[in-house]
């Protein structure tokens, strides 16, 4: 008994030290970093929420970027705002002390997403205001816990969003832009580097360490390269040796000139959808309101996506490979406005009917269609999906040849689908009749099964 104990440590021991040796272990080096595969789970996500809140959900106008637009560019329209609506020495700090959140609760929020359809959800930690969405020891009490709220609006959040089964992840920005630290690095023309040191370092493995993101949205970094803020290092420990090294995926924005060029997945630009294939796995970061981030008071009914339009983009940008990150910006109380409630549910209703042609898909030989305009395409477990933007009774899908058709579904309805043979050889599809209530009618996916050796 007593050999057969040693023999099984032994054979775990020796398990043990030759997956160690096997182990991949990354360097702090771009070649290095960028040869890590993506985990898997984010190309088969496809769709994530995108949420902008913090401080500037206080004056909640114009923008998130209310502070410096104030008193960093100095723009009339938020120059006037403050002088005619606030005292003259009041200061932008002083929006934290409204920043109560009174009316959030994010096992609601949580359940709106899981209607939406999304299967991320992307919280700002911390936007360029420096306001840290999470206690943190390194926020010098420009925090949730200290100044606002006093709540973990970050761990709350994280817990909700787990508890419905899907995957949470954080926005981070490595700059900010009054913080003393940073601006004296800059004087110095980042040849010091005591804010990252110092601040951002420290903070980035706080927030690893205690929440377990598995998104790490970085951003804030243009003005200085990757060197100064010593990003392989940090995606060095980020791969090796944090808790969430398996299964992490990080964006480009790690330095200037790093984005399109090195990072896990790209999104290169805010709103990026390059109509094109990449090559390389990306997102597309993009806004319900058209005109903003962070949620804007003023903001009117013409500013904000319709369904339709938030289709034509999710369609659009899987056809071309990326995945789509939808952003609403909360109010300051912790609310989600109606019309964003609104398209999130519509846009779950879509998914609830079309959603096989959208997770787990992949890029067809084709994205769009030759002679259709507004028809997408993308491929899923062998078939072809079509995705049409526009009702017509007879639908032309030009990229498809019919001698190579099987079979026409139509993904939500039941009736038999029709197809002939346009004069140019292609499938035209007859619509079938659906009443109003018989379908998701904003955009309608045909499912094709097509002759393997046609596809």
């Amino acid at each position: 008994m007593l050999l057969l104990q040693v023999i099984h440590k032994w054979l775990a021991f020796s398990l043990f030290f030759i997956l160690s040796i096997n182990a991949v272990r990354y360097e702090p080096n771009w070649k290095s970093i960028d040869s890590r595969p993506l985990p898997q789970w984010y190309d088969k996500a496809k769709v994530g929420i995108f949420l902008h809140w913090g401080v500037f959900s206080v004056p909640s106008f114009g923008s998130e970027w209310f502070w410096y637009d104030w008193q960093g560019y100095h723009r009339p329209n938020f120059v006037n705002y403050m002088k005619n609506n606030f005292r003259p020495d009041f200061t932008y700090e002083e929006f934290a002390s409204k920043f109560w959140a009174e009316f959030y609760q994010p096992d609601k929020w949580a359940e709106l997403f899981k209607k939406s359809g999304a299967k991320y959800v992307v919280l700002t930690s911390k936007h360029h205001e420096g306001y840290t969405m999470w206690p943190s020891k390194y926020s010098f009490q420009w925090n949730v816990m200290q100044t606002g709220p006093k709540r973990d609006l970050l761990g709350e959040l994280a817990k909700s969003v787990r508890a419905q089964n899907l995957t949470f992840g954080v926005y981070h920005s490595l700059y900010e832009w009054y913080n003393p630290l940073y601006l004296k690095d800059k004087s110095n023309g980042f040849a010091t580097n005591e804010f990252v040191r110092f601040k951002i370092r420290p903070e980035m493995e706080e927030l690893v360490n205690v929440y377990k993101p598995d998104v790490v949205w970085s951003d804030g970094d243009w003005e200085p390269t990757d060197v100064y803020w010593n990003s392989t290092d940090f995606l060095a420990w980020l791969y090796n040796d944090s808790p969430v090294k398996d299964t992490v995926v990080v964006n480009d924005r790690w330095g200037k000139g790093t984005g399109c060029k090195h990072g896990g997945f790209w999104n290169c630009a805010d709103r990026y959808n390059p109509g094109k294939l990449q090559g390389h796995k990306w997102e597309n970061a993009m806004t319900i309101d058209n005109y903003s981030w962070g949620y804007r008071r003023e903001m009117t009914i013409n500013d904000v996506k319709t369904i339709h339009d938030l289709i034509y983009e999710l369609a659009k940008t899987l056809a071309y490979g990326g995945n789509i990150l939808i952003n609403v910006g909360p109010t300051m109380e912790g609310t989600i406005t109606p019309i964003f409630q609104e398209r999130l549910l519509q846009l779950g209703d879509w998914l609830h009917v079309n959603g096989e042609a959208i997770y787990e898909s992949n890029m067809w030989k084709y994205q769009n269609d030759t002679i259709t305009k507004d028809l997408w395409y993308t491929e899923r477990a062998g078939f072809v999906y079509g995705i049409v933007l526009q009702y017509n009774s007879k639908i032309e899908f030009g990229s498809i040849d019919y001698s190579s058709v099987n079979s026409v579904t139509l993904l939500g309805c039941n009736d038999k689908v029709e197809f002939i043979k346009s004069p140019n050889g292609h499938v035209i599809v007859v619509f079938p009749n659906l009443t109003p209530l018989s379908h998701a009618k904003v955009a309608y996916v045909f499912k094709f099964v097509l002759n393997q050796m046609n596809f």
